[in-house]
């Protein structure tokens, strides 16, 4: 298991300070060190260079700058950042904004306190966090768009260079696009969680891809959430 040493070091983002306070209290009170709080966009682009948290938890309503722009910002300074939504808001644009700004997961501000603690575990590893019926709408906008080629697109059907991924690899690939987790991977193919995450990282190096979210993009181009 690749699991980090420490406790995961989280910040929260809300520009409402009781429920930012509230957030912040139930992380710490579970385990997490909470390094830093910020109440408007540009006091979190701030606080979160210096503050180098491993989770971002960040709400899309600020004032001074939006949540979007935020992320977008702190997830180019540090790759390696994840940021989890947490809103009011399920309107769909709204997770599809935060998605394509490089948010891992999105959560909405109704699940409950456990919900909250297990998607900023599974998104400080990566995993695509999404409130129930959220992720089937990211995974149907990608391909929708995947369908509509960008305009000036090369048409090119067969794409000699398409790399060749092993059977299990596909099959990992196939339930990454479903939006399964890795240990619901793991039990369903009966193998362990570290061979599922070797089967994504030799995946990953194949296609050139960053993250899993940039993998699930990629299943869905090729229609294998739909096998």
């Amino acid at each position: 298991m690749s699991e980090q040493q420490g406790p995961i070091r989280v910040m929260v983002v809300d520009d409402h300070p009781m429920w930012r306070d509230a957030v912040a209290r139930d992380l710490a009170e579970s385990g997490f060190e909470v390094v830093a709080t910020a109440g408007d966009g540009d006091q979190a682009v701030r606080r979160a260079k210096a503050a180098a948290p491993d989770v971002l938890v960040l709400d899309l309503n600020l004032p001074a700058k939006p949540g979007v722009q935020v992320c977008k910002e702190l997830v180019a300074h540090n790759p390696a950042l994840r940021v989890l939504v947490l809103s009011a808001s399920g309107e769909h644009a709204d997770v599809l904004e935060a998605v394509k700004s490089g948010a891992t997961g999105y959560l909405l501000k109704s699940a409950s306190t456990g919900e909250l603690l297990d998607a900023v575990r599974r998104t400080a590893v990566g995993d695509p966090v999404f409130t129930p019926g959220l992720a089937g709408l990211v995974l149907g906008e990608y391909r929708r768009l995947a369908s509509d080629p960008a305009p000036g697109a090369a048409a090119d059907a067969d794409e000699p260079k398409a790399p060749r991924l092993t059977d299990r690899e596909t099959e990992v690939l196939r339930l990454v696009a479903k939006g399964l987790s890795y240990k619901q991977i793991a039990e369903r193919l009966v193998i362990s969680h570290r061979t599922v995450q070797n089967h994504v990282q030799n995946t990953l190096g194949k296609l050139q891809l960053h993250n899993r979210v940039e993998l699930v993009r990629y299943a869905i181009e090729r229609g294998l959430d739909e096998e």
